[in-house]
C-alpha cells in the first residue's frame, strides 16, 4: 500500500519565505552540472537546501547576501541526497546543522533521527522520498502562497519520465505521486532545473 502524502505542519498561515539562489542545470555540450540551490527564511532559521556544484561559491553567497544573510547566519543545511553535485559547498556554512536522511550533524555532533516528519523549523519539514537514491529526502516548505517541495524526484520540469540513475524506479514513481498529492502544493524545485508549477503534464 502506498504511503500517504507527506504533510506540512498544521498552522493557519505559513510564514516561511522561499528564495531560489541558483537554478540548477545539466549541459550536453560540456561537462558542467549545477544543482538547484534554495534558501528558506523562517523566523530565526536561515536554511540552505542542496549547496552543491555551482560555478563558484559566490553564486550561492551573493544572492544569499542579497537576502541580508551571511554564511555564518545559516542555521541549517539540508542535503536531498549524498551525491557530490548536491553536497560540495555545504562547508560554506560553519554554524549550520547539516541534515540528511538519518541524522543531523554539527562539528563533531551526530544526532540520529528519522527524516520523515522532522521539523527543521516551524514551517519546514523533511520527508523520506527514496528512488533517485535510497537516501533521498524532500524538503517541504510552508509559505503564505502554498507548499514548496525541494526534491530530486524530478531533475527538471520534464522529469525525465524515467530517471536513468534511479536505484528503485517503482519507489521513485510512487514518491512522485505522494509529493504531487500534498495539499496546496504550488511549486516543485527539481534537482537540476528551474522551479515549476506541477500540472497534468508533470511526469509521475
Amino acid at each position: 500500500m502506498m504511503a500517504s502524502a507527506p504533510r506540512a505542519p498544521e498552522r493557519e498561515v505559513g510564514m516561511a519565505e522561499f528564495h531560489m539562489l541558483v537554478a540548477g542545470y545539466l549541459r550536453d555540450d560540456d561537462d558542467r552540472v549545477g544543482s538547484s540551490v534554495s534558501a528558506v527564511l523562517d523566523g530565526s532559521a536561515t536554511i540552505v537546501v542542496d549547496p552543491g556544484l555551482v560555478r563558484h561559491a559566490r553564486a550561492i553567497l551573493d544572492p544569499l547576501g542579497g537576502l541580508g544573510r551571511s554564511p555564518e547566519d545559516v542555521t541549517d543545511v539540508i542535503l536531498s541526497h549524498h551525491h557530490p553535485d548536491h553536497t560540495l559547498k555545504a562547508g560554506l556554512f560553519p554554524n549550520a546543522r547539516v541534515h540528511d536522511h538519518w541524522a543531523w550533524y554539527r562539528d563533531d555532533l551526530w544526532t540520529s533521527r528519522a527524516a520523515e516528519g522532522f521539523e527543521v523549523s516551524p514551517d519546514v519539514t523533511l520527508s523520506e522520498t527514496p528512488g533517485h537514491t535510497p537516501q533521498d529526502i524532500t524538503t517541504i516548505v510552508r509559505t503564505a502562497d502554498g507548499i514548496v517541495a525541494c526534491t530530486h524526484l524530478w531533475w527538471s520540469s520534464s522529469g525525465p519520465p524515467q530517471d536513468p540513475y534511479a536505484t528503485d524506479a517503482a519507489t521513485l514513481h510512487a514518491n512522485r505521486e505522494r509529493v504531487l498529492a500534498i495539499p496546496d502544493l504550488v511549486l516543485i524545485v527539481p534537482g537540476h532545473g528551474e522551479p515549476f508549477e506541477p500540472d497534468g503534464s508533470t511526469p509521475r
